[in-house]
């Protein structure tokens, strides 16, 4: 960005800093438009302003196509734009509009480059860009917070026919929007040890388990932790595989971890997740272990599970006991 244009968005800055502080004191604010010689000032109120602005700055198209878009159009006529926005002594008044429609893409690209750093790095750069042009085309920004922007990437790639590789880019995507919710999530207290020895034998068939709010199940039909590992590392990608993942996803003293699971393994989580009793979730997972192992096996998983601090607290069905 020149020196023009850096000083340029800071005036704006500025003026858009005033204007708001103006709004808390007047209602109804109207601008006066700076008139063409022999005409007289015509006003504007701010929020048509305000709309025109939106509609120009995440038009997907190129300035001038933004500018004379039908929504941009319906706010201020696209031959008034120089009684809109004043050239400069530099840059004209598309060259000055031209600085808020480039920098929004320039925004969106990093805000999804920070939520979704494995699929940016399998991409490229280039392409990556270009993805985020195709889907905020569809879910542009509509909040004052950046945070949800990505949330609907994954689906989107997974009804993506044409991308290569779409079906293994949603796989991606939804590991690693589940990342994102889970460091985003609220805090949840963490069940003890202590607290689960105070269970009574008798009881564990009928308790249900709850798991902490930064928990996520993940079924994926592509591995994705080589593409994970290989992001944070700076290495070639890997070539995509097919094949059926399970994996857990969940934050622990405020870093987020994950961790693969079996079909089984996945299967009884996902029970317990749902508030089924832990009896008739044992007795589901344990259909598909051997009987020489299921006991040792589900032993060792709650006790991973529990000292990974996966579950928040035990419900205690007292009609059942």
């Amino acid at each position: 960005m020149s020196h023009e244009q850096r000083t340029e968005a800071a005036v704006w800055g500025r003026r858009l800093t005033s204007a708001a502080r103006s709004r808390r004191s007047r209602k109804g604010t109207a601008l006066r438009i700076a008139p063409t010689p022999g005409e007289s000032a015509r006003p504007v109120h701010l929020d048509s302003v305000q709309r025109w602005l939106q509609a120009v700055i995440v038009h997907p198209g190129d300035v001038q196509e933004a500018i004379a878009s039908p929504e941009a159009e319906a706010e201020f006529p696209a031959d008034r734009l120089a009684e809109l926005v004043r050239p400069s002594h530099s840059l004209t008044s598309s060259e000055r509009v031209e600085i808020y429609h480039g920098m929004y893409l320039l925004r969106m690209v990093e805000a999804l480059e920070a939520d979704y750093p494995a699929l940016r790095h399998f991409l490229g750069q280039e392409e990556f860009e270009r993805l985020v042009t195709d889907y905020v085309q569809l879910f542009p920004s509509h909040s004052y917070t950046l945070n949800r922007l990505g949330d609907h990437l994954p689906s989107f790639l997974q009804e993506d026919g044409e991308r290569e590789h779409a079906p293994f880019l949603a796989d991606l995507a939804r590991y690693e929007l589940a990342v994102t919710e889970a460091f985003d999530e609220q805090e949840s207290e963490v069940l003890s040890p202590e607290e689960v020895r105070a269970i009574p034998a008798e009881a564990w068939p009928a308790i249900r388990m709850r798991p902490i709010a930064a928990f996520r199940l993940l079924v994926l039909r592509h591995p994705v932790a080589a593409q994970v590992e290989a992001s944070r590392k700076g290495w070639t990608p890997p070539t995509p595989r097919r094949r059926q993942t399970w994996i857990a996803v969940y934050r622990r003293n405020y870093s987020v971890s994950r961790l693969e699971l079996t079909r089984p393994q996945h299967d009884l989580l996902a029970a317990l997740a749902a508030g089924r009793r832990l009896g008739e979730a044992v007795a589901a997972a344990a259909l598909q272990l051997r009987a020489s192992r299921r006991e040792s096996a589900i032993f060792r998983w709650f006790s991973t599970w529990v000292a990974e601090g996966m579950f928040s607290s035990i419900i205690v069905d007292q009609t059942q006991t």
